[in-house]
């Protein structure tokens, strides 16, 4: 079993998913959309915040937004409220074109938790 299949390992993606939604001011619907359209009973189990196996796709998109935060947390590290504000600013670079990042997640698709994270990362300054 890997690290991350493990009951705890879906906890802690949890309490991350949680956290930064909260810190994105994200809806409950738009919550359910990123964690790949689950309905209302799965995600008030998953706002309880039990210790989980996650399926696959679950762990795959949290950890697409952790790479995301940790990514902006480096581009805007002397401005800490910038890295909560980027997601939902609208853009005009690709593959935003004039819409938000957040916009762009809230197709449902995993690919575009991809893209964001891929977009993030090349803009990111190389660590020292």
């Amino acid at each position: 079993m890997a690290a991350t299949d493990t009951p705890l390992a879906g906890k802690v993606a949890l309490t991350f998913f949680f956290n930064l939604m909260e810190k994105w001011g994200c809806s409950e619907d738009e919550q359910k959309v990123l964690l790949g359209g689950i309905g209302n009973d799965a995600y008030h189990k998953y706002k309880r915040l039990p210790e989980i196996c996650l399926c696959h796709d679950l762990m795959e998109r949290i950890s697409y937004l952790m790479g995301i935060h940790r990514s902006l947390r480096v581009i805007f590290s002397n401005h800490a409220d910038c890295c909560y504000q980027w997601v939902i600013k609208p853009n005009k670079t690709p593959p935003f074109y004039g819409q938000s990042a957040l916009q762009l997640m809230l197709s449902g698709r995993t690919a575009e938790l991809a893209e964001v994270r891929r977009y993030l990362d090349s803009v990111r300054e190389p660590p020292f």
